[in-house]
Parts: C-alpha cells; structure tokens; sequence
C-alpha cells in the first residue's frame, strides 16, 4: 500500500493519541479520582488506528468493554469520553454510561458494550440496515480472542455470509481471554480460520504494525461496499495491563510480558522508528504529536473537572419508561 506522508502521521498521531488517553486514565483511577471499571487499550493502539483510517464518517463500529481505542480512532470527543469517566453531566451519556457503553451515533459509533461478544450481532443487525437503506456504509464489529468461542459470534457470522451483508469482523487477538490464552481455549492455529465455516475471507496479520492493518482493513471493507459480503480480520497484538484495573496479570509470564513491552513489539516506538527511519518524520515532528497529544488529554481532564455531577432528576433520562 503506497501511502503519503500525512497518512503515516495520521496513523502514529492516532495511535499516540490513544495511549496517552489510556495512561492518562489509569493514573486518575489509582489516584482514586475515577470510579467503576476501566479496560485499558493500551498496546493494541495500531488495530483501532489501521482499521478506523479506512472508514467514512458514515461508517460504523460496534465496540467493546475496551473500546476507548475505536472511540477516539473513529472521531470521538475525548473531552465527553473524559467527562463520562469522571461520570460527570458533560459525558456522552451524561455520567451514567460510564467507560464500557459510549456511544455517539453522529460520529457512527453506534456503542461500546460490556457484554462479551455482544457487539458482534449488534454489527450484523446495523450491517443488515446499511444495506437496507441502500447506502455504501460498512458495519465493523471489533471484539477479543475470548468472543470468538461464544454462540453468537457463530450466529453472527453464519448470518452475515448467508446475507452477504457488509460487515468487517475484526477480531483483537490480544493473548488472553480475561486470563485464558487461545490455546488452552481453541483448536485452532489462527482463528482467522474459523472463517472458512461460512465462506468468507479470514486472514491473520501483525495487530502492533497499524500499515499492516490498514492494508487488509482497506480490502475488507472494499469488499463490503461492493456489496461481496464480509470478511474476518484476526489481529495479533497485546495488552499491556490486566485485564482490568486492579488486576494484577499474574497469569501473564513476566519473560513473554516483557518481550510485547520493548520498542522492537510495542506499536508506538516500533512505528516512531520506521518513520525515523524511512525519513517520513522527524524527531521534532513526533515529538510535537506527543506534546498535542498530552495538552488534548489535559483540556479533556480539565473539561471534565469543570462539568457538574448529573442532578437527581436526570437519572429517569434517556429511559424507555419510568
């Protein structure tokens, strides 16, 4: 794939962008400033980055308990994304969503679920619709390694195939399920095979290489507006943290922990070289991401700080009935 130089900054700044928002938040969360639960994407930054650089406005994404990544890859407000962790009145559900079930419709991000597996058959049914309305969008389901054993991603696929709908399953395969490696889990060397079952395209590519990404990203979701059906992208990746604040990840062995944590696996460094590297960037140029990247997150603390706490009244809001 050849790209220009402003694709491979959009990439790094989005990436970027991202881990400083995941490792903004989790330091606010051990400071005791943030409540609930809070799934860090930390790591996997290059698969939401990839996927999400191939996607028009009227394009969706259905996500995950870790979905800040897609959110802010897919256009999100980081200042409302902020809000609703601080569970403030200026976050995108007004405090009441919390960090696993943002949505902003607008941006077609349709919602973050915390059900596992959940947004898999969502994406079939938004896929089914987009076609429906006869319009070229494209309906991208990101989900864990972990879902691919459930019913539903089966029924989802089976049903996606069979109605040749415009969907892109992308699967992050991150090492565990909560604390359980594919292996001990599946029979499978890839679960990108798994797509063979329904006649669709399955491949498996590098998750930490967001160019790699991007390439297969571009010819699935090619694919789907062509009205060829969908695919299943299985990226390989890897989360730094456990698999929620205050888990310790002692099932992770410390040698292979720190092998994914050096510049030579860890997305962001490995990238900032290649770009170094090939003379598409300067150390000044990545630099300044970096410092827009930390004063975007410090505003978006600063936003939600100032946002009031939701009022009594606003909890019978946005209810089917009361």
């Amino acid at each position: 794939m050849e790209l220009e130089k402003k694709d491979y900054l959009a990439l790094y700044r989005t990436m970027v962008r991202i881990r400083e928002f995941e490792e903004t938040s989790r330091r606010l969360m051990l400071d005791g400033k943030l409540g609930g639960f809070l799934h860090l994407y930390s790591g996997e930054e290059a698969v939401a980055a990839g996927v999400c650089s191939e996607l028009a406005q009227t394009d969706c994404i259905c996500s995950t308990h870790r979905g800040h990544g897609h959110i802010i890859a897919k256009g999100g407000d980081v200042r409302k994304m902020m809000a609703e962790l601080y569970g403030r009145d200026g976050g995108y559900s007004q405090g009441k969503s919390g960090s696993m079930h943002i949505a902003d419709i607008a941006a077609g991000i349709i919602g973050a679920n915390g059900i596992v597996g959940a947004c898999i058959p969502i994406a079939v049914g938004v896929g089914f619709a987009l076609r429906y309305k006869k319009t070229d969008a494209v309906a991208v389901a990101f989900f864990g390694d972990g879902s691919t054993n459930r019913g539903t991603f089966h029924e989802a696929l089976n049903l996606a195939s069979t109605w040749c709908l415009p969907v892109v399953f992308v699967c992050e395969n991150n090492g565990f399920g909560m604390s359980t490696p594919p292996a001990r889990a599946t029979n499978n060397r890839f679960l990108s095979e798994r797509a063979a079952a329904y006649n669709i395209p399955g491949v498996t590519v590098d998750g930490n290489d967001p160019v790699a990404v991007k390439e297969v990203a571009a010819e699935a979701v090619r694919r789907a507006r062509k009205g060829e059906g969908p695919s299943l992208l299985e990226c390989l990746t890897w989360r730094h943290h456990g698999h929620f604040i205050g888990d310790p990840a002692l099932y992770k062995d410390p040698a292979e922990q720190a092998l994914w944590l050096t510049p030579e696996r860890d997305p962001i460094p490995r990238f900032a070289k290649r770009l170094l590297d090939g003379k598409v960037a300067t150390d000044a140029e990545l630099d300044e991401i970096k410092a827009q990247a930390a004063e975007e997150v410090r505003a978006a603390i600063a936003f939600a700080e100032a946002s009031p706490d939701p009022s009594p009244e606003s909890m019978f809001e946005h209810v089917y009935t009361s």
